[in-house]
C-alpha cells in the first residue's frame, strides 16, 4: 500500500479537482492507488476534506449491490461511500444543475437507524440489522458523474471509491415507521422524468433484499472497529440504473408501500 503521505497527496489532488468542478484523474494515477483498500484509504482522507464544506458524515451509500454491477466493477462485493449532512434533502427538493458536472439520480430504499449497530455486535445478519431500523423510505441518490470516460472496470471502481462513488447527496421521501409488514423484497420501484417512466426494479434487486446491503455495511465497519450510529441514513443501492438530469427536469420515484419523492432541477 502507498504510504500515508502518498495517500494524502492523492486525496488532496482529487479534492482539488472536485472543488474546481473538473473530471477526476483516473487511478492508479501518479500515486499508484491500485487496489480497493488503497482507494478506501484515499476516500477516508477525501471525506475529511469534504466534511469541511459539506458537514459531517451523516450516513452511508451502497454501490455495486448486484452481481452484474460487481462483474462490471471488477470487484467481488459492494462498495460504500458517505452521505454528508448538508447534502441530505427532503422531498420535494430542488437543486441547481449548474452546481454539478453531470447531475443524475438513482431510485433507492433508504433506512434511518433508531439504534446503534456497534462493532461489538458483529457479525450482523439481515434480521439482526432490521432490529435497528426505525424508518424506511423511498429515496433518490443524487449523483454527480465526474469519472473519466473509457476506463476499464477496476480502474473505474478505484477512482469511484476514492472520490465517494459519485455521491452528491440524497433526497428522502416520507419516513415509514410501520414498515415491518411490508414485503420489501417484492416492492416495485419506478423512476420517471417529466412524467415519463425511465426505469423500474424491485427490492430484491439489491442483494435479494434492501437490508442485505445494510448488514454488509455494518459488518464492513465492524471489521474496521467502527459502528453504525443511531440516526444514520443509509441508502441501500439502486433498483433503477442511473438516469441523468438537465435544467428544468422534474424527477419522481415511487416505491410500493413507501410512497414517492420528487426532485426538480433548476
Amino acid at each position: 500500500m502507498p504510504d500515508e503521505k502518498t495517500i494524502l497527496e492523492a486525496a488532496q489532488a482529487l479534492f482539488s479537482e472536485y472543488q474546481a468542478n473538473r473530471t477526476f484523474t483516473a487511478l492508479p494515477g501518479p500515486w499508484n492507488i491500485d487496489s480497493i483498500p488503497d482507494a478506501y484509504a484515499v476516500q477516508r482522507e477525501y471525506l475529511k476534506m469534504l466534511a469541511e464544506v459539506q458537514g459531517e458524515v451523516a450516513g452511508y451509500k451502497l454501490a455495486y449491490t448486484t452481481a452484474t454491477m460487481q462483474q462490471r466493477a471488477g470487484w467481488h462485493e459492494p462498495c460504500a461511500g458517505a452521505l454528508m449532512s448538508t447534502t441530505i434533502y427532503h422531498s420535494p427538493a430542488s437543486l441547481r444543475g449548474s452546481l454539478y458536472q453531470r447531475l443524475g439520480m438513482e431510485c433507492e430504499v433508504a433506512v434511518r437507524l433508531s439504534a446503534d449497530l456497534p462493532a461489538s455486535g458483529a457479525p450482523y445478519s439481515r434480521d439482526k440489522v432490521a432490529e435497528a431500523v426505525g424508518a424506511v423510505m423511498a429515496a433518490f441518490e443524487v449523483i454527480d458523474m465526474r469519472l473519466p470516460e473509457g476506463m476499464d472496470g477496476l480502474t473505474r471502481t478505484l477512482t469511484s471509491v476514492a472520490t465517494n462513488i459519485s455521491n452528491a447527496g440524497a433526497v428522502l421521501g416520507t419516513p415509514i415507521t410501520d414498515w415491518r409488514n411490508l414485503d420489501l423484497t417484492a416492492a416495485r420501484g419506478t423512476a420517471s422524468i417529466n412524467g415519463e417512466e425511465v426505469g423500474s426494479g424491485h427490492g430484491s434487486d439489491v442483494m435479494g433484499h434492501p437490508f442485505e446491503p445494510l448488514a454488509w455495511l455494518a459488518n464492513k465497519l465492524a471489521a474496521e472497529g467502527e459502528s453504525l450510529k443511531q440516526g444514520s441514513i443509509v441508502i441501500t443501492g439502486s433498483i433503477v440504473p442511473p438516469k441523468f438530469l438537465e435544467s428544468g427536469d422534474r424527477a419522481l420515484i415511487s416505491v410500493d408501500g413507501l410512497g414517492e419523492a420528487t426532485l426538480t432541477v433548476e
